[in-house]
């Protein structure tokens, strides 16, 4: 591969003088994070770097249960996300190098997992959207536990069906454990309404289908950045004091044991969680937030801090305990 004079230093600094690689492919990302956020994060590092990324696009739980299928011939070098327990999975099935230390540096504790084996990228916090007209803020739940009580019954609405969704359910697992889990999802099922998508549930609570909905806040902050005609109605309510609806999610990247071209792979990994990666998170549309030590998250955020999130630990979170419990509940 040839590397353009004035990205040699780039190279150099991170130790990257990359072999020629098969097909021109450069290093394979199996991204189920948002396609646009991933581009600008793949463009960047090849402008700086000349090592090409090819994105492989789709969802969570497809390319998490394809890794383990594939196994040691899966051809991905990376694997980012939106949410934690899809990492969990890959890291539990032993598919993962561990990450650079440089790079799990770069990056606060409370967003990677204990293991090592791979980092947080971003992070979304769950919310619940209300209807302004519907709801007033002494009317708002103190707890997403509240929604268990009858008095919610068909005032609120969430996707089941998403990863999303089911990554706050793992949050609450891990919190207050299986047997309170399970009664919540029971009531769950009595209270809500089904939506297919964090978007339809706002597009609901916004036409005043509903009362409200728990989603993750960016889906607010997006459309607000268009034109608002899906939000206009709707205001977030935030948790806080370490509930598990103060949950933040941790969107993660992991370098798979497999690589054929680790080195690039890690050195990707290390740049969208430096400065490069996570500036893009700042001056993006993607309106997740920047987990990098020192980053600065969009300025409409409310601050990383402020959320009062709840302390989970990323590698903990468990999609197949989580599916399992939904599925008793009646919910998938």
């Amino acid at each position: 591969m040839k590397i353009a004079l004035s990205t040699l230093a780039t190279a150099l600094a991170l130790g990257l003088i990359a072999p020629a690689m098969a097909e021109d492919q450069g290093i394979i990302v199996y991204n189920a994070q948002h396609e646009s956020l991933a581009k600008e994060w793949a463009a960047g590092f090849t402008r700086e770097t000349g090592i090409k990324v090819t994105l492989r696009n789709g969802g969570d739980s497809d390319f998490s249960n394809q890794i383990v299928a594939e196994g040691a011939a899966s051809p991905a070098d990376v694997f980012l996300t939106e949410n934690s327990p899809a990492m969990a999975l890959v890291e539990a099935a032993g598919l993962f190098a561990p990450v650079d230390a440089d790079t799990l540096a770069q990056v606060p504790q409370e967003y990677q997992p204990s293991s090592g084996k791979w980092v947080g990228v971003a992070a979304r916090s769950t919310v619940f959207a209300y209807n302004k007209d519907k709801l007033k803020k002494d009317q708002l739940p103190k707890s997403v536990l509240d929604l268990a009580d009858p008095s919610w019954k068909g005032r609120w609405a969430a996707s089941p069906s998403g990863a999303d969704f089911q990554a706050i359910v793992s949050a609450l697992l891990q919190i207050k454990g299986e047997a309170a889990t399970a009664d919540w999802l029971k009531a769950m099922k009595e209270n809500f309404t089904a939506y297919k998508g964090n978007s339809t549930v706002m597009k609901a609570v916004n036409a005043g289908e509903i009362d409200g909905g728990v989603i993750y806040h960016y889906y607010y902050f997006g459309d607000q950045a268009k034109t608002g005609e899906n939000s206009g109605n709707v205001a977030l309510h935030y948790f806080k004091n370490q509930d598990p609806g103060a949950f933040v999610s941790v969107s993660g990247g992991g370098v798979l044991a497999s690589s054929k071209h680790p080195k690039e792979a890690q050195a990707f990994l290390k740049w969208v969680t430096g400065k490069g990666g996570q500036d893009v998170l700042k001056t993006g549309t993607s309106y997740e937030y920047a987990v990098g030590k020192g980053a600065e998250s969009n300025p409409k955020l409310v601050p990383l801090p402020d959320l009062q999130a709840p302390k989970v630990d990323p590698a903990t979170l468990n999609s197949k305990k989580v599916i399992d419990l939904m599925t008793q509940a009646g919910l998938l």
